[in-house]
């Protein structure tokens, strides 16, 4: 059975994914059904629309991790950045505008097992960030749920931390914000400076007096 926690989460994440892929008139309903749901319900509903895989722990992780749900693109989410370890997508329910989630690909447990290379994406992912929203700075802060470790990325625009009130984002909000963040920088082709031409002069030599 999973945990009331989990519940939670999960719940938040189906909300967004209804949100996103639901056709208009079906998504009130979708979402009031989700809602009601008990843990037990919610378990049986995750199996019977394959969200979740298997029983037991390994590449896709163990029943009931919306995370490694998210990393098989069984939900969607708004990515941001990605290498052999890792992927960055937006948080749903931000702390703050560009709150990002680095989710290791393989169900760990633990920020000690963590690879190297998660960091590395949480430190590309920062610079990033500072780039393109120029917060005052920003915090990098490990969590676990369902067992599966991630790193929060955290603008800092005031004083903003962790445990910061969230409030949910709208689809077209991450969506505008995932365009801006991977929008590249156009180049302003430098205009190449122009050859003169010098004609050279044909220089007339006297005429030989033998």
């Amino acid at each position: 059975m999973i945990s009331p926690e989990q519940v939670e989460k999960i719940k938040e994440q189906l909300m967004a994914h209804i949100e996103k892929g639901f056709p208009n008139d079906k998504k009130e309903f979708a979402k009031n059904r989700v809602q009601t749901m008990d843990a037990e319900q919610l378990e049986a509903f995750l199996k019977q629309n394959n969200l979740v895989k298997g029983n037991q722990a390994g590449a896709e992780g163990p029943q009931g991790c919306i995370f490694c749900s998210i990393v098989s693109e069984q939900i969607s989410s708004n990515k941001i950045g990605e290498n052999k370890d890792a992927i960055a997508a937006l948080e749903i329910n931000p702390v703050s505008n560009g709150h990002t989630i680095i989710i290791p690909k393989e169900h760990v447990a633990g920020k000690e097992n963590l690879p190297k290379s998660v960091f590395s994406l949480a430190e590309t992912i920062s610079n990033l960030i500072k780039t393109k929203l120029k917060p005052k700075k920003i915090e990098t802060v490990s969590s676990n749920f369902f067992g599966h470790e991630i790193i929060n990325v955290i603008p800092v625009y005031d004083s903003e931390n962790i445990d910061s009130a969230r409030s949910p984002a709208k689809p077209e909000e991450l969506l505008e914000l995932q365009k801006t963040l991977l929008e590249k920088k156009k180049q302003i082709a430098s205009a190449k400076p122009k050859r003169t031409k010098i004609k050279a002069e044909k220089i007339r030599l006297p005429k030989r007096i033998p």
